[in-house]
């Protein structure tokens, strides 16, 4: 199948006669965003109020990796979010712009534009736009520290002698064009562009079948099959059941226990990391995260919603363990055990044959083609 293009024809200046005098032009509209989308991927949903054009794109860019969008100048959105990695940034959990410790893992991005809810918990951020306003604005923890130096970072914006005129082709209906609601709109279009479908899984679906080792393919097999049953959660086009794309009905939605703590035997997390439980205040909500997608996952260790298992081989440790059983440390107790473990998180065996061939089948999510893309790259340097 070949690459998927939506395309729309821009619409020319339509001259009217009327009363014997010609009148002047209508205005042209603006040509729709032309979705480079990968075979068989749908297009992403996109909030009316922010539609997409190649010139928010083009600034969501520049203000993505840009330190000068930081409070105190030292930090981008692309520091924890590194395209090498699949933007995420190799860390157990990010440090902000003032030295604050942030508690969850800074996860990747590819595709998320078809996340049907942002951040590991909150079940309220359904938009990147919102999501946004987390890592710019939040104070407990500070990530880039925009809330008391706001003035001050738009008044850098303005100063500089490209971002005026990228901001005016952004946003060209506003008489001010740089001011906070444009850069969150701008970075949420330009994420939504972070497409990755070009990995040897994605040309052995489109019918290359020497795309994939036969380890991968067998590993595959175990994937979507009944012994390790990781496709419960990791279904869909981006391996997350977390999905939302253009006309799409907005699922309920799922977050899941999967044993990592039980600091009570009762089923406690780590009091400044409890999941769900931090927005329903219900005790069955412990531990419950949203389901990470898998794509790129061999770049993007360490994994969990903390960082705090290493590799993919310990992943799978965990899995076919039930869970975690936490020996030494500040949270020592038995995720085994836990009454809110999802019962899809139960022990079973691989040989070790299996277990490499599970590796080999996540490692063939790679997109090589994705981590290298200049569209997404680094445009100040």
């Amino acid at each position: 199948m070949s690459h998927a293009w939506k395309v729309s024809a821009v619409l020319g200046a339509v001259l009217s006669v009327g009363c014997g005098e010609e009148e002047g032009p209508e205005p042209q509209l603006a040509p729709a965003y032309e979705w480079r989308l990968p075979a068989g991927f749908p297009e992403p949903f996109v909030p009316e109020d922010n539609p997409m054009s190649e010139a928010k794109v083009d600034l969501g860019r520049h203000l993505f990796h840009d330190v000068r969008l930081s409070g105190n100048g030292t930090l981008a959105c692309a520091s924890c979010h590194e395209q090498a990695r699949a933007f995420s940034d190799g860390k157990a959990t990010p440090v902000g712009s003032t030295g604050h410790h942030v508690p969850r893992n800074a996860p990747g991005l590819a595709n998320v534009a078809y996340l049907g809810t942002y951040t590991w918990a909150n079940p309220l951020l359904e938009t990147l736009e919102a999501q946004a306003l987390v890592p710019l604005f939040n104070e407990v923890p500070t990530e880039l520290g925009l809330a008391p130096r706001l003035d001050e970072v738009l008044g850098r914006l303005r100063e500089d002698a490209r971002y005026p005129e990228l901001f005016r082709a952004a946003f060209p209906e506003e008489a001010e064009p740089i001011g906070k609601d444009a850069i969150v709109k701008a970075l949420a279009s330009f994420q939504r562009t972070l497409l990755s479908g070009s990995s040897p899984y994605d040309r052995y679906l489109q019918g290359d079948i020497t795309a994939m080792t036969p380890s991968a393919k067998r590993g595959m097999e175990l994937f979507f099959g009944e012994t390790a049953e990781c496709y419960h959660c990791h279904s869909g086009p981006h391996l997350s059941n977390s999905f939302r794309a253009k006309g799409s009905v907005l699922s309920g939605r799922q977050f899941f226990n999967t044993g990592l703590y039980n600091l009570d035997g009762q089923g406690a997390y780590p009091p400044d990391n409890p999941g769900l439980f931090e927005f329903s205040g219900k005790a069955s909500d412990q531990g419950r995260f949203r389901v990470p997608p898998l794509r790129n996952v061999a770049l993007t260790a360490p994994y969990m919603h903390d960082g705090s298992i290493a590799t993919l081989e310990a992943v799978i440790d965990h899995y076919t363990s039930g869970g975690r059983n936490v020996t030494e440390g500040p949270f020592i107790g038995d995720g085994r055990t836990n009454p809110n473990k999802d019962p899809l998180v139960r022990p079973f065996e691989l040989t070790a044959a299996e277990r490499a061939d599970l590796i080999a089948f996540l490692e063939s999510l790679t997109d090589t083609a994705f981590i290298q893309d200049p569209r997404f790259s680094n445009p100040w340097q």
